[in-house]
């Protein structure tokens, strides 16, 4: 396992820079995860580490040397792309000694080393095998046992598991997330689906438009997003959103003018008055008969462990609530929401927190 450290990195494609100066350090042995939206920057970034992409400006060091002019097979990482990029005509074993042979690796631990990634990833009885003879979550375990035979410093996964049905996904981020216990080592995870990161990274950092949000732990950004960008993103159902007007209620409160025209008091807020936008997620929401909030039941997604209620308030979307499984809510009934104000968050004109619903 190798730290990963980014100063100052840009990249160019002619005019259009799509990374705008990245500084990020990733300590020896963490599962940090990029995530965004499409067109973020997060796999061009990934790319930029691996040696596929050249870099405009800026140093990358792993393991504490430059990589900037170091050639990508001797930069000490492997990758996993989200096509498996397995050759049809060659079996499993050969698939995933392929780069240890063509570096004419010695024989018998290129064996060895086979072995060990087989039954790592309890491949011992596919290897003779061809690609088309395997399903997909078995492909996408090959191509990491081909990563894995290299012993890299750092490995790297470009969207490994959006090929693949919901409940192979959720399989392969449970080995996934045991490999990275067993090997001990540096993993960078590209993904557009943020519960993959919540549940597998110790280390997310969120990017938008070339540029990073906000880098931290998954429940501290879930609990304390620094930007409505990253209040946003982080968590599903996403964030219910809402222009608020606040007052000064005095001893460091203040007080938030709600839709419908009731009004909760909040403290910890930097901001005392003007305008801001409430933050409250979906499970911070309780129905009640007279709530903070009123309004009507437009959609009810019943789940089976809980219900997806979608409640017009008068604003433009629905407020999003996960209700109870057993909720006797239906389409068109009348809906009080109560608000929890150790849950509420604050941001203000810029977009930037002023206040957090940490709970704590």
């Amino acid at each position: 396992m190798a730290k990963v450290k980014l100063s100052g990195i840009r990249k160019s494609f002619g005019q259009s820079e799509v990374i705008k100066g990245i500084d990020l350090e990733i300590p020896a042995g963490s599962f940090c995860a990029f995530v965004g939206p499409s067109g973020c920057g997060k796999s061009t970034l990934l790319r930029m580490i691996a040696g596929l992409e050249d870099i405009t400006h800026g140093s990358l060091e792993i393991g504490g040397q430059e990589m900037i002019d170091v050639a990508p097979a001797k930069r000490g990482v492997a990758m996993v792309f989200q096509s498996y990029a397995l050759y049809p005509h060659m079996t499993v074993a050969e698939n995933v000694t392929f780069g240890l042979r063509m570096a004419n690796h010695p024989k018998r631990d290129t064996e060895q080393r086979c072995l060990e990634a087989a039954r790592m990833l309890k491949l011992e009885e596919l290897l003779d095998r061809k690609p088309s003879q395997l399903s997909g979550g078995q492909r996408q375990r090959v191509a990491i046992g081909r990563a894995i035979v290299r012993n890299p410093d750092v490995f790297l996964f470009d969207e490994p598991l959006s090929n693949l049905d919901a409940a192979l996904r959720v399989e392969m981020r449970a080995e996934i997330t045991r490999l990275h216990a067993k090997l001990d080592a540096t993993m960078l995870y590209v993904t557009h689906d943020q519960v993959e990161a919540m549940t597998m990274a110790d280390m997310i950092v969120v990017l938008d438009k070339g540029m990073i949000e906000q880098v931290g732990s998954p429940l501290g950004l879930y609990h304390e997003p620094n930007t409505l960008f990253v209040a946003r993103f982080i968590g599903s159902p996403r964030m219910n959103t809402f222009s608020v007007n606040l007052c000064d209620a005095g001893d460091g409160n203040v007080s938030c003018m709600l839709p419908g025209g009731s009004s909760i008091q909040l403290d910890g807020s930097s901001l005392r008055t003007g305008k801001a936008t409430f933050g409250i997620r979906p499970e911070h929401l309780d129905v009640v008969a007279d709530g903070h909030l009123q309004g009507k039941a437009v959609l009810c997604e019943r789940l089976g462990s809980e219900t997806m209620l979608h409640v017009d308030i008068g604003l433009a979307d629905p407020i999003t609530v996960k209700a109870d499984g057993l909720t006797n809510v239906t389409e068109g009934d009348a809906v009080g929401l109560k608000l929890n104000p150790k849950a509420c968050h604050l941001f203000g004109p810029d977009d930037r927190r002023v206040r957090s619903g940490s709970l704590q």
